[in-house]
């Protein structure tokens, strides 16, 4: 039983784009990590760096390289935290909100698509599926 889960997985990780980093499974020139961190930067309009790096389960020097490279990019600012003398927020420029309504709309438009194929019986199994998979791997 083992063996097919790895296998599974791996053919939905292959089928899915998500073995190629510089490009979301959506289709878009932009990494899954930065599509991740603009996705929630636009959900939440500010975060903490620390934050950022809980919600992405990256390391902080990790998302601290993101974080620059979305700087770089024109698509993030950081700006001091108002409660804080010391701590600095990440958010989103008016570039950066547009790339992740970009990103939102064609998500939307792929996982429209990936929907309409399964069949309507079985799509609340397929999202049971995906729940009870995330919860096993998110156990400690």
């Amino acid at each position: 039983m083992e063996r097919e889960l790895q296998d599974a997985v791996s053919r939905f990780v292959r089928a899915f784009g998500l073995h190629q980093p510089d490009r979301t499974p959506c289709g878009q020139p932009v990494p899954v990590s930065e599509a991740h961190a603009l996705g929630e930067l636009a959900r939440e309009g500010a975060l903490r760096q620390s934050e950022l790096a809980h919600r992405l389960r990256l390391e902080k020097s990790s998302t601290s390289r993101l974080v620059t490279q979305l700087i770089n990019r024109g698509w993030a600012e950081r700006t001091p935290a108002p409660d804080d003398g010391r701590g600095v927020l990440v958010r989103l420029t008016p570039e950066g909100a547009n790339a992740a309504q970009r990103l939102a709309e064609a998500r939307a438009a792929r996982f429209a698509a990936l929907l309409d194929r399964v069949p309507e019986g079985e799509r609340a199994t397929v999202l049971h599926a995906l729940q009870v998979l995330t919860e096993a791997v998110d156990e400690p």
